[in-house]
């Protein structure tokens, strides 16, 4: 009768997988000590829990299970077929629930823990190398996890959690983020060596209107920055090819495929000419951002802090 009672709770629509989940979690541990001891009292001893409640809970994992775990010999215990196949499952689980929350203390750890940090494609050759290598000086034991991608990919990813902080431009505006600007960079008109204004070192952008230009997709940050000064200039510019990277676009511009508005290269490049851009104000901001009410763990807002202490300072 007890067999058949149990096969019918088994059975039961409201036992689903989520639900039942949610009920034996907390008894996985209960289980598995009476399980390894074989012995109730002495299982309530090392646990330091009250005998009553571990034998409720085993009578409450078997009824919600809808089958008997422990075959049951006056003060002792043994595993039935069922609770042996129960019993290797939760030690997993257990032991998976134990590596997730040394992993997540490790990753808090104010001297060794983890910054999650996203930064743009330009800004990966000497910006953030020299950023992370100064902020380790007092803080050696800090690790990175490192995402390189355009400003709306990482801000997806800072929204999804996958990232702690990241350097992006322009600086968003929206409510559930936070960002802060950190410092402008100059853009400049970077044109063909042998180009017809390669001689010249300022140049209004207006004087571009009639080149075909190589940028970067829709989507990205200097896109869109392209497309506002190329418009306050008064044109619309003539699209050639569009790319990903930056130094893939002046490259293109070496090779004679059009003219673009770049940040300054980390190193020199032959085969362009680098002109100011005089008029309108070629610039764009860069910011640091992060989820907005997100609580930040030691080593993120030891980070985050000097982050902003670089207000100003921060390209090189």
């Amino acid at each position: 009768m007890q067999h058949q009672q149990r096969s019918q709770a088994r059975l039961s629509p409201s036992s689903d997988t989520e639900d039942m989940a949610l009920l034996l979690a907390p008894r996985l541990a209960y289980f598995t000590g009476v399980a390894r001891t074989e012995h109730v009292t002495r299982a309530a001893q090392e646990m330091n829990v009250p005998q009553s409640t571990l034998s409720r809970a085993m009578a409450r994992l078997e009824a919600d299970l809808g089958v008997d775990l422990f075959a049951r010999h006056g003060r002792t215990v043994s595993l039935t077929p069922a609770g042996r196949t129960f019993l290797a499952s939760a030690e997993r689980a257990l032991a998976e629930i134990r590596r997730a929350a040394d992993e997540v203390r490790a990753d808090a750890d104010p001297a060794t823990g983890k910054v999650a940090f996203g930064f743009l494609h330009t800004m990966g050759a000497e910006t953030v190398p020299g950023l992370i290598h100064a902020f380790r000086a007092d803080h050696p034991g800090v690790r990175f996890s490192l995402v390189q991608n355009y400003g709306e990919a990482m801000l997806e990813r800072l929204r999804a959690g996958d990232l702690d902080l990241c350097l992006t431009s322009p600086v968003p505006d929206a409510p559930d983020l936070v960002a802060r600007r950190l410092d402008e960079q100059k853009l400049r008109l970077v044109v063909p060596a042998d180009h017809r204004l390669a001689a010249r070192r300022r140049i209004r952008l207006a004087e571009a209107a009639d080149e075909a230009f190589v940028t970067l997709e829709p989507g990205y940050g200097l896109r869109r920055i392209t497309d506002d000064l190329c418009r306050e200039a008064g044109f619309k510019p003539r699209i050639a090819f569009e790319g990903e990277e930056a130094e893939t676009l002046r490259g293109l511009v070496a090779a004679g495929l059009g003219v673009a508005l770049l940040p300054p290269p980390a190193v020199p490049r032959p085969g362009v000419a680098e002109l100011t851009v005089t008029a309108p104000r070629a610039v764009r901001e860069i910011g640091v951002a992060w989820l907005n009410g997100h609580p930040d763990t030691p080593p993120v807002a030891a980070f985050k802090k000097f982050l902003l202490s670089r207000r100003g300072s921060l390209l090189p």
